[in-house]
């Protein structure tokens, strides 16, 4: 049962202040510690030594860590830079010179050099513009990227550096250091939405990474937020994780990592690895340095996996369901014969073969069954349809010919009444159907069609399809109302078996009907041959089995039913 939304307030407003408690403690602990540092007695300072005079210019030049060349401008009329005269480099623009350019694109030093005629494409760059400003408003430029190329005789190379310029007296002082470092991060970053920060537990500074504020979605403008501002930030479901994560750190002192979602559009969920920032090993945390990796494709793409996989497991057991239901159903509509017609000098088998894609059962059907009046009745049909609903359709009429052959009527009147509760069922309960009585006496069978697959004569091996009634075969069942249906007379043979099918058994996509009925005899001559001979029921199931397992395979789309009647003797 879910919580109740005041539960849920209540409960987040308790692990906020959780959180708030655990925070203002640590700060307590930090204040503590610098007070009880500064308490101790002061060391005494011992006397300044002497200063020495200041260092040269160029001493000072080569103290610089990142490379550095000094310059003097040359200015045109309207106040811009026309060129530069390269003056003197430090000794780590000499080491980045040798380290990327070849001896022969360096100019050969013998005092101050035109920047921009020895490095033409220096000067298509934006630190022209950063040295007019620099002069101009004697303020520092920059940082800029620039990204320029040196032809060399071996192959272009290109260079890439952050760039920044300051006024130095008359002179200004070009300084950079390599840009592909941090715009590797920043591409970093924006490519698998990471951001970095670390969070000073004793004042609250925040130190984060350039696109932080990108990769979280918040404005660039805003100061990054305290740990305190994330929690509040957090989605109530997720506080717990944050509140572990949080005391995982400052507590126990260890690395750790949860995912956490963000309120807002779209909720974005991060996950967050934390580890702890201490004052001196051993000590208590001064600071929570963490990584934030936004994972809300990732999230998204696994609940959707997950909702499938629940979806998936659902149709299964409405699969398993409607199999059981189908099962049951079957074993209801679709009998197996024992030596109900033996005393009418008939023997039946059946085959029924449910269509793979359904529940084990479908819209096929037969029948072969005595009735009082001594004539048995003999029907197969195939209801429009898959599944359930054919199935149901299929219930109906196989129930309603059963209860109507207790009139007595011919198979014609047994058709035409067939066909009005087809359409009183709706204009989609369409189905095939061959109806037969058999007449013991003279061993004959009067048969209607409706819509169906012609029955096959096996006589002496040789397999035939009966010709149709007089007037062709009949509608559909289900299609027109006061439909009338005329019966065709066949007169058996002891030894002939009457081979009744449904179309699944033949049909194949894109093919001709003509065809599948040639490839149908032909198969049921051959199994024929195969067979054991023997006048038993098991020899008759045999070969229904035989013939259905050579005409079965995975090209077939509906269901696939035979029944077979062999006369065996007088009746």
């Amino acid at each position: 049962m879910a919580e109740a939304p005041s539960r849920r307030d209540a409960r987040s407003r308790l692990e906020l202040q959780a959180i708030h408690a655990l925070l203002e403690e640590q700060r307590r602990r930090i204040r503590a510690y610098v007070e009880l540092q500064q308490s101790c007695a002061p060391v005494r300072a011992p006397a300044p030594p002497p200063v020495p005079s200041g260092p040269s210019g160029h001493e000072v030049l080569d103290a610089l860590p990142q490379p550095a060349v000094l310059v003097l401008p040359l200015l045109s009329e309207d106040g811009s830079v026309r060129d530069a005269f390269y003056v003197r480099q430090n000794a780590a623009a000499r080491a980045y010179g040798a380290s990327r350019l070849p001896e022969s694109a360096l100019p050969l030093w013998s005092g101050p050099t035109a920047l921009f005629e020895q490095f033409p494409a220096l000067a298509r760059t934006a630190v022209p513009a950063m040295l007019a400003r620099a002069h101009r408003e004697r303020a520092p430029q920059g940082p800029e990227t620039i990204e320029w190329l040196v032809s060399t005789a071996r192959c272009p190379v290109r260079l890439n550096d952050e760039v920044r310029v300051a006024p130095c007296g008359e002179h200004l002082l070009i300084t950079w250091q390599p840009g592909h470092r941090q715009r590797m991060t920043e591409a970093a970053q924006r490519l698998v939405r990471t951001c970095w920060a670390e969070w000073n537990l004793g004042d609250l500074h925040v130190e984060p990474s350039r696109r932080f504020h990108e990769v979280l979605g918040l404005p660039g403008d805003t100061p990054a937020p305290t740990l305190s501002d994330l929690a509040a930030a957090v989605t109530p479901g997720t506080l717990p994780r944050l509140y572990q994560a949080l005391y995982d750190v400052i507590l126990r002192k260890r690395k750790t990592e949860c995912e956490v979602r963000l309120e807002g559009a779209g909720e974005r969920v991060f996950r967050m690895v934390a580890e702890p920032v201490r004052i001196a090993p051993g000590s208590l945390v001064w600071a929570l340095r963490a990584v934030l990796i936004d994972v809300t494709a990732e999230r998204r793409r696994r609940d959707s996996a997950e909702y499938a996989a629940r979806e998936v497991h659902r149709q299964l057991e409405r699969v398993e369901a409607v199999t059981e239901v189908a099962d049951v159903l079957r074993q209801a509509v679709l009998p197996q014969f024992q030596d109900e017609l033996g005393s009418y000098g008939l023997d039946a088998a059946a085959v029924y073969r449910p269509d793979a894609r359904e529940a084990r059962i479908g819209g096929d059907w037969y029948k072969a069954r005595k009735l009082p009046d001594g004539q048995p009745l003999i029907a197969l049909g195939d209801a429009r349809g898959h599944g359930l609903e054919a199935a149901t359709l299929m219930a109906k009429l196989r129930y309603a010919l059963a209860g109507l052959a207790y009139t007595e009527q011919p198979v014609e009147r047994l058709t035409q009444w067939l066909n009005e509760v087809a359409c009183a069922d709706g204009t989609e309960s369409t189905a095939t159907a061959i109806i037969a009585r058999y007449q013991p006496g003279q061993a004959r069978l009067r048969w209607t069609c409706a819509g169906h697959p012609r029955p096959v004569l096996l006589r002496d091996g040789r397999a035939t399809q009966l010709p149709d009634p007089v007037d062709g075969p009949g509608l559909t069942l289900g299609v027109l109302p006061d439909t009338t249906y005329t019966a065709a007379t066949t007169d058996l043979r002891v030894g002939d078996i009457v081979l009744m099918y449904s179309d699944g058994l033949t049909e194949r996509r894109e093919c001709d009907p003509d065809k599948d009925t040639r490839r149908f005899l032909a198969a049921a001559e051959e199994c024929l041959t195969e067979a054991v001979p023997s006048a038993g029921h098991d020899a008759l199931q045999d070969y229904a089995e035989r013939l259905v397992a050579r005409l079965d395979g995975p090209h077939r789309a509906d269901d696939a039913t035979l029944l077979a009647v062999r006369r065996i003797a007088t009746g």
